[in-house]
Order: structure tokens, then sequence, then C-alpha cells
């Protein structure tokens, strides 16, 4: 079972099939899935790769959490990810998405934090990676102010990276 998270705006809980519509929406808006490829124009393989991320067991401490703002607790913002990178690892990844109307208020950033922490010290591992597409600023910025530097420019993503020595002054 995953813990839940609450920050000083929000609350962090696992993802549960009663997020699948609301992750799905979110899904389909073309500005939120503008460089995350995915199935998000074929509706059944849609759904069939959401029920597959909620239902998945990533490994102790791993999964998805759904984001909430403490004074609108129904209102789904989106996730947050620490899962083993696509999937399959070795490396731990960490990664978020939000609707549009979550967007530029640092929910992203605020929901991060508490999943970084929770990698490094109740899960153990050693690195955290955020593979992020060259032209996605706004999730750059999240990367960067929640303490991952820049590793690698790949194509088409470009790697960010923090380890356990970077948590430590």
């Amino acid at each position: 079972m995953l813990p839940t998270f609450e920050t000083e705006r929000l609350f962090l809980r696992p993802r549960i099939m009663a997020d699948l519509d609301a992750s799905m929406a979110m899904d389909r808006d073309p500005e939120v899935t503008k460089y995350v490829p995915g199935p998000w124009h074929d509706p059944e393989e849609h759904r069939r790769f959401v029920t597959s991320r909620i239902e998945t067991d990533f490994g102790p401490g791993l999964g998805y959490w759904s984001i909430f703002t403490k004074q609108q607790p129904e209102l789904f913002l989106g996730w947050v990810l620490l899962i083993p990178d696509d999937a399959v690892g070795p490396d731990i990844e960490i990664g978020w998405r939000l609707n549009r109307h979550a967007w530029s208020k640092g929910y992203a950033t605020e929901a991060a934090w508490p999943l970084i922490l929770h990698a490094f010290n109740t899960v153990g591992v050693d690195r955290v990676i955020a593979e992020i597409h060259p032209d996605n600023a706004a999730s750059i910025h999240v990367a960067q102010k929640i303490g991952l530097k820049a590793e690698q420019d790949g194509i088409p993503y470009k790697r960010f990276v923090m380890t356990r020595e970077d948590m430590t002054p």
C-alpha cells in the first residue's frame, strides 16, 4: 500500500480506478500531452493503458499518486509518479501530469517534492531521474526546482538526475 502525502496546499493519495475517467479526460487535452507520446486518441487503447498503470504493482513504495487541493478535495488536479523508468527500470523515474487548470500555480513542484523525499528516505533509491522533452520548459523548470540536474541531452528527451548525495548539504 502506498502512503498518502500532505503539503501546505495539497494532498496526494495513491491513484485508484475512481480516477480513471478524470485521468483520461486530462490526457485527451492535446496541450497536456503535447510532449508525451501515448494512445491518447484511441479510446480503447487509452483506457487499457491508464487502467494498467493504475493496477500495476511497480514495487514497494512505487506507483502513482493523484493530486488534489485541500480547498477543493473533489477536484482532480493530475498525478505524480515514482516508478521504474519506462515502467521497467532499472532507474527510478519521477514524473507529473496536471490538468491545464492546475498549471502555473506551483502544484507540480509541491507534489513532486514529497516523492523525492520518499524515494530517498523510504524507498532507499540511490538516484531519481526525469526524462523531459527539451521543448517542455514548464516541466524542465519543475525538475530544476526540485533539485534535478541535467545529465544528458537525448532524443527525444533530456535526462535530469538527482542522487542521494545531492540530498545532503
